[in-house]
């Protein structure tokens, strides 16, 4: 199969500026993603996605292909996923006659993950022939189960009142196990995303990760805990197929 990884990095980051290149570790955040994409043994291009000139640069320093430059409608605050990645695959298909049976979508923002999370994600997708896609998925802090809907005039209800009426008042080990996507890898087929118009379809195979290795930067809260990890715990980021020592 045909496996292209497609890193999608815009500018204009609000919430932490230059996001994507600001240094963690010794290294801009998207290296991570770029190196373990390289560093797969399974993945045979890896191609960035991003509105802007230096994160392209840099991308391309690091050994990413950048063969096209997304337009700002496409880099947007509210711009989802799904145009990003198609507009993506079909510069490739109508520029290079290329055409990847495989799409691993790896977020820059989650610069923790291993090369083997990467390849194992892939490998499920490659040996169950009927699903859709592979979701990265981790256990929640708190159960939907225990959470609630807010009324009208201050007033609450449970999530689930419908499915489980005293769900809320229920130890966690009687509750359904539910999982949250955490954004670490995501794998999704060309007809996914062509075809069915969609990032996942509805048959979705589940990936699971373990929280330290699944740290989504979002928030200056979050790059914060990224650093404090690499201090406190001398943990290496998955630079190179090694760890580098993030006590800089």
């Amino acid at each position: 199969m045909t496996i292209v990884a497609i890193i999608p990095a815009r500018s204009g980051s609000k919430s932490i500026p230059g996001k994507n290149i600001r240094y963690l570790a010794g290294h801009p955040l998207v290296a991570y993603s770029i190196i373990g994409a390289l560093k797969s043994k399974i993945i045979d291009r890896v191609v960035l996605s991003t509105d802007d000139e230096q994160i392209a640069d840099i991308a391309k320093d690091y050994g990413a292909e950048v063969p096209f430059l997304r337009p700002m409608e496409l880099a947007q605050d509210n711009t989802q996923d799904l145009p990003v990645f198609q507009h993506a695959l079909e510069w490739l298909d109508y520029n290079e006659n290329y055409k990847p049976e495989i799409i691993v979508h790896l977020r820059p923002t989650n610069p923790f993950r291993s090369v083997a999370d990467i390849d194992e994600a892939i490998q499920l997708l490659q040996v169950n022939s009927t699903a859709h896609s592979v979701r990265g998925v981790s256990l929640p802090l708190t159960s939907p189960y225990k959470m609630y809907r807010l009324k009208e005039h201050g007033f609450i209800e449970p999530l689930f009142v419908s499915e489980h009426p005293n769900a809320h008042n229920m130890p966690r080990q009687k509750l359904p196990v539910v999982y949250r996507g955490n954004g670490a890898v995501d794998i999704t087929r060309w007809n996914t995303i062509m075809m069915l118009n969609s990032m996942t379809g509805t048959q979705i195979l589940s990936y699971y990760i373990k929280d330290e290795r699944c740290v989504d930067i979002d928030t200056q809260e979050d790059w914060d805990y990224a650093e404090w990890l690499c201090k406190s715990f001398r943990r290496g980021l998955p630079l190179s197929g090694d760890h580098i020592d993030c006590r800089r």
